[in-house]
């Protein structure tokens, strides 16, 4: 059982040598009230620090977010290196703050650029560093005193963070060399001391600090084991702002923090005192936090951003309007301290004392649709400020859905069938002791790791996932959990990501959810964003177990970079859907439009023709009209056989009647023996009067 990590000890070494002396050729401008400045004034000249000054500042850095994050149990002991070395403080607790050490390097002063770099030496602060990881703390002789027939329960492990100026990387391998023989001896005093713990593991950070505008003369290294005791990293790294990202991003990595930004924070402007601006704030603290994110699988869309050239990631939270007062209670499932990481800036100050003002502030997860989400709230208590981690999924105290019948809770879309298959796939049988994996690990342990490896990101509801819906990703799914990968196994991972790929080309659809959303959904080109996303989350939380694995991650990072014309060809594509989707919502409307005029217009020529004929025959004495062609009627005008250009519906729905109806009853013998559609009325009179009828129906004289 270990019950002290490596990071409960951390040895800062610092090089106090001549050549720290040296200007890290960054500028800092000074005059910076060039507008009120009066005529006849020189502008001051801009200033560069030194080396010395980059790392006691980006150092302190990383102390003061050590102490705001974790105020007990995590120790530093800081150590400075010339001709000698120069121990600031002890592993006590009081000893434990950022006032303490500033006072303490004040007193040791800048390095002295004349002095003999001869006499000069980092080693002398590496051995004091491992004399300093042998001692006893307080937390230590505490756990040994309380745990006397265990007291080898007790660890003694740490870490050791050297800031210099190497030579090469042979300069580099010779203080690996010191350190390890260092180690084997004070090993040896402190088996027969009662005063000293031996050392267990021992991690080295090598930071090599650089100018601006010199090469690099030792090269980066991935931690690297030397031996059962050591291992070691090495970074190389310019000064100044990048100096203070590096050991930014390291105190992350050594204490299990994370990021998170709160977005548009109204601010009041100082010189425009009636107007605001919203601002954003960085935020660290303990990475469970986002505890809940990874749980359901929601991370991909939590707003998850990568800043400094892909080396930090954090959690994007948006400022809710409706602050509440500490008095009111909430279901929290967590709190923990934060740091902000530029304290220094006027939206870190200022929201740090409307907190310490006793106000809080509710946070919510930034989505495009839907209610939002309220998941984390800021608020202090006894002067310290904690990010406290709201109930936003299903309260415990609520009773249990049935998932058969979703009688008891909202969610009724588990996925019960997969998690049949999980439970299949991770089910225990008794072994032999004799059975031994040739790695070492316990059948239990190896149970173990491969459960949580299975359940990285497992999401437990259908209408959260794509991935797990579509059969195309199956093989991918089920060979990434694996703990190592063969050739074939990449091949056929990289072989389902081109299928996703054709599968894109071609746009087919995917099986989205579209409970709680109105309408059709969301476009086609945003289904396959929110697919790769999740691809990307589930292959991420695996990339770090072998090569292979992260070439799969690289696989598929590639083929998300579309080319120029494939974009193109998206965007024409959601542009034919807008107006696809615009057509379907007014054709209708403009249907009912076009048969309507329609309708009128012929109405109106029918009417016409009514009115001419009526006044044609109802004047005895007008002229015999004109023998002009005959009118045809409607119906033959519009004829589809005759008629050329577009029918319209209303014709084609006329002509149906007409013909439906004319098979319902015997036709007028008038219509059917006339000419022309003209028939002769009375021709009986024809006989009798010895009258020549004409075809309008008058007689001749």
């Amino acid at each position: 059982m270990k019950m002290f990590s490596v990071s409960h000890k951390t040895v800062f070494v610092v090089d106090h040598c001549p050549y720290m002396a040296e200007s890290s050729r960054q500028q800092v401008e000074c005059d910076v009230l060039t507008k009120s400045r009066g005529q006849g004034v020189i502008p001051l000249a801009p200033v560069s620090k030194s080396l010395w000054t980059c790392a006691v500042e980006c150092s302190m850095e990383y102390c003061r977010i050590l102490y705001d994050v974790y105020p007990l149990h995590k120790l530093i002991n800081y150590i400075v290196s010339d001709s000698e070395f120069h121990i600031l403080n002890s592993w006590r607790q009081e000893d434990q703050s950022t006032h303490e050490l500033m006072s303490a390097l004040a007193a040791v002063g800048p390095p002295n650029p004349h002095e003999d770099p001869e006499c000069c030496s980092i080693l002398h602060g590496l051995v004091a560093a491992v004399e300093s990881l042998c001692k006893i703390t307080e937390l230590q002789h505490e756990r040994r005193t309380t745990l006397m027939d265990t007291a080898e329960r007790v660890a003694n492990r740490g870490r050791i963070i050297c800031l210099t100026n190497a030579k090469s990387d042979t300069h580099v391998r010779m203080l690996e060399d010191c350190i390890q023989e260092t180690i084997l001896e004070q090993n040896k005093l402190a088996a027969g001391s009662d005063r000293l713990m031996a050392i267990q593991q021992c991690d080295l950070v090598l930071i090599h600090i650089h100018p601006q505008g010199d090469d690099a003369l030792v090269s980066d290294r991935p931690k690297k084991e030397i031996s059962p005791l050591l291992t070691s990293e090495v970074h190389s790294v310019r000064a100044g702002r990048h100096l203070a990202t590096k050991l930014n991003i390291l105190v992350q990595q050594h204490f299990d923090l994370a990021s998170t930004t709160i977005t548009n924070i109204p601010m009041k402007e100082e010189q425009h005192a009636n107007t605001s601006a919203n601002y954003d704030v960085e935020l660290l603290h303990h990475r469970d936090a986002h505890l809940e994110f990874f749980k359901s699988g929601d991370l991909h869309m939590a707003g998850t951003s990568t800043r400094e050239n892909g080396l930090k990631e954090t959690i994007t939270l948006k400022w809710c309007t409706p602050r509440t007062n500490s008095i009111e209670l909430h279901y929290c499932t967590g709190a923990y301290r934060i740091s902000p990481t530029d304290v220094n800036s006027r939206p870190s100050s200022c929201l740090t004392n409307f907190l310490l003002n006793g106000r809080s502030v509710l946070l919510e997860q930034p989505r495009k649709s839907g209610s939002k989400v309220i998941s984390h709230m800021l608020s202090s208590h006894g002067g310290e400020i904690f990010l406290h981690v709201l109930n936003s999924n299903r309260s415990t105290l609520e009773d249990p859905p049935s998932i058969s019948e979703g009688c008891g809770g909202r969610v009724t879309d588990y996925r019960i069938t997969d998690f049949g298959e999980f439970m299949r796939e991770n089910r225990l049988m008794p072994v032999s002791e004799s059975s031994r994996d040739p790695s070492g690990k316990l059948p239990a342990e190896r149970a173990k790791a491969q459960l949580e490896r299975h359940t990285r990101y497992w999401p437990m509801i259908i209408s959260q996932t794509t991935i797990f819906n579509m059969q195309a990703v199956v093989p991918l799914a089920n060979l990434i959990v694996k703990e190592t990968l063969s050739e074939e196994d990449v091949l056929t991972c990289q072989k389902t990501v081109y299928n996703l790929v054709d599968m894109e080309r071609k746009n087919d659809p995917l099986p989205i959810s579209t409970v709680g959303s109105r309408g059709k959904g969301p476009k086609r080109d945003e289904q396959y964003r929110i697919m790769w996303n999740e691809l990307e989350t589930l292959v991420k939380t695996h990339a770090g177990a072998t090569d292979r694995h992260q070439r799969v991650l690289d696989c598929i990072i590639a083929c998300r970079s579309k080319p120029p014309e494939e974009e193109e060809r998206k965007k024409r594509g959601r542009k034919r859907e807008e107006k696809e989707d615009k057509t379907e919502k007014n054709g209708s409307k403009d249907t009912d439009d076009k048969n309507w005029q329609e309708s009128e217009r012929l109405k109106g020529l029918l009417d016409k023709e009514e009115q001419e004929s009526e006044v044609i025959k109802d004047s005895p004495d007008s002229p015999e009209p004109l023998n002009k062609k005959p009118r045809l009627c409607t119906e033959e005008v519009q004829t589809p056989e005759r008629a050329k250009g577009p029918v319209s519906l209303l014709t084609m729905w006329s002509n149906r009647i007409t013909v439906a109806n004319s098979r319902k009853h015997q036709e007028f013998v008038g219509r059917v023996s006339s000419v022309n559609n003209k028939f002769e009325l009375y021709q009986q009179l024809k006989d009798e009067n010895g009258m020549d009828v004409h075809e309008n129906g008058k007689a001749s004289r």
